[in-house]
């Protein structure tokens, strides 16, 4: 059953930028796009490289080793040369603390 751990607070992941948490034993990446707090796995499937480290662009994080990208909002791919998602996260903020579900 999955649980809501509080990982941060929002003005710890400011507009536009990736912050690596620790809930459940996974080192998670809170995406900031917009205002709006995503949560994906921290680790490209293509080779391991640290998400949190890469640049967000739009709906998409970016590895910092070999450009492949993922869509924050779902762990999709959108760019090659990973082909496998990366797993995505609920999310939830309230009184300006973030909850990911794990």
């Amino acid at each position: 059953m999955a649980e809501l751990v509080t990982v941060a607070r929002v003005e710890d992941v400011p507009e536009g930028t990736v912050k690596v948490v620790e809930a459940g034993g996974r080192r998670i990446a809170l995406c900031n796009y917009q205002g709006t707090i995503y949560a994906i796995d921290d680790v490209c499937t293509h080779d391991g490289g640290a998400l949190d480290q890469g640049e967000l662009f739009d709906y998409e994080v970016e590895c910092p080793r070999h450009g492949a990208r993922f869509d924050v909002r779902t762990g999709e791919v959108t760019c090659l040369p990973a082909v496998e998602p990366v797993k995505s996260y609920a999310v939830q903020t309230d009184n300006g603390e973030i909850a990911v579900e794990v």
